[in-house]
């Protein structure tokens, strides 16, 4: 029995590491995120918060669906230095009819495996200036030159087509999922998430640091990983047009609150607002000449409500608001603010700016209702005789009184002309 034992422990313990290989490969993963807009600092941090959990499970490989405008270059660079660096191979689809455009052509060029869906394009690469307008023919070359080269070296790296990728910078070239399947661009292309896993089957993908891997996707279960709850937050805050709308109600709501104070919920309101809005502006590259354009549109609304300028603050605000709001996303085509919302916000806030101004100029002209000046122009009756001075009854109190004009007799109706501490001037009504 000693001698059976000793042969039977070997080959359950054989049967138990096949068991547990067979149980290994049949939950492998791959790790697939999304990305469905402009490419900013939030969406960075996403797609390197996702390669790291796919490293660190041991991920057969992790797939970034794609579909975007473009981005800023700063978030792209670092997206690209993160695709370089990991440790298991990336894959980036372009989602069927999606777009690969500026930002997301250096994206799928930088990855291990480039696929697209049917209906997808991708390219027109060509830089453009942060600051707004044509570049300056000495830097625009520069700029060229530079992401040209950089454009090439991520195609030459993965094997793809080199002149494609420098025209795709230098003249805006772009192509369909199937030019750049003929081209050279891509590696193939899928008609879904699933014809990728099953195309990826058997590719053997060589990294950046020499290590040569072979994808075995079948039977591989999907493990999407969306977005945090802060990194859904901080998208959403990051779209130019919330940006912007959370710009323009801080510096409203401060506005209503300087021009009454003791509202407090305007005010609480526009400086959570206005807060969050800078920070958005901030991440997403704004033009601060818009920024200080629109800045100084609200201190003109302001000096408006407090200095009689027959309105020519308030013209010179609206038009300050308006090129601010214009020049305020300049830095790359796929941050833009929709012409119909600035037209919406600019007369929502003129509207809302002449209700202030109204409301603020009336109560300066409105008559005192209440202490000493509310008395002016009051109606009383003389209890005694003033000849000048005597007593009068006004809203239920006795006043000393002295009548101007002539005397008044008892009993007789007299206003209030004049109120000095205690004592009050009246004339007597003539009928």
């Amino acid at each position: 029995m000693r001698r059976i034992l000793l042969l039977f422990i070997p080959l359950l313990l054989l049967a138990g590491a096949l068991i547990s290989s067979e149980a290994s490969a049949n939950t492998s993963e791959v790790y697939v995120l999304t990305v469905d807009g402009a490419i900013t600092p939030v969406v960075a941090d996403y797609i390197d918060r996702g390669i790291t959990l796919a490293e660190e499970n041991g991920a057969i490989c992790c797939i970034i669906e794609l579909n975007t405008p473009g981005g800023l270059a700063s978030s792209t660079q670092v997206i690209v230095e993160r695709i370089i660096d990991a440790e298991i191979p990336v894959v980036v689809y372009v989602l069927p009819g999606g777009w690969a455009a500026s930002a997301g052509t250096f994206i799928t060029m930088a990855s291990h495996v480039a696929v697209m869906g049917p209906g997808s394009a991708i390219g027109a690469a060509t830089p453009v200036s942060s600051s707004g307008g044509e570049l300056p023919d000495t830097e625009a070359q520069k700029a060229l030159n530079f992401f040209s080269a950089y454009m090439q070296t991520l195609a030459e790296n993965r094997g793809r087509n080199v002149e494609w990728a420098e025209l795709a910078v230098t003249e805006s070239a772009s192509a369909t999922a199937e030019e750049a399947l003929e081209l050279n661009i891509i590696d193939f292309t899928a008609q879904g998430l699933d014809s990728l896993i099953q195309q990826l089957d058997g590719m053997e993908v060589v990294l950046d640091n020499g290590l040569v891997v072979t994808l075995h996707t079948e039977g591989a279960n999907i493990h999407q990983v969306g977005m945090s709850g802060v990194e859904r937050f901080l998208s959403t805050i990051s779209d130019p047009n919330i940006a912007y709308i959370l710009f323009t109600i801080g510096m409203l709501g401060l506005i209503v609150e300087l021009s009454n104070p003791g509202l407090i919920f305007p005010g609480v309101l526009g400086g959570i607002s206005l807060l969050i809005g800078l920070y958005s502006l901030g991440t997403l590259g704004a033009n601060w000449a818009g920024v200080a354009l629109m800045v100084l549109a609200f201190a003109l609304f302001i000096a408006e409500a407090f200095i009689t300028s027959h309105g020519i603050l308030a013209v010179g605000g609206v038009a300050s608001l308006t090129f601010g709001s214009l020049l305020l996303f300049t830095a790359s085509p796929a941050l833009h603010i929709s012409g119909g919302l600035i037209a919406g916000v600019v007369s929502v806030v003129t509207i809302c700016v002449v209700l202030v101004v109204w409301a603020v100029v009336r109560a300066h002209r409105r008559r005192a209702t209440t202490g000493y000046d509310g008395l002016l122009g009051k109606a009383a009756i003389a209890q005694t005789q003033l000849d000048p001075s005597g007593t009068i009854f006004i809203e239920g109190e006795r006043w000393k009184a002295t009548a101007e004009g002539g005397r008044v007799e008892p009993g007789e109706e007299v206003i209030v002309t004049r109120v000095e501490g205690l004592k009050v001037w009246v004339k007597k009504v003539r009928r």
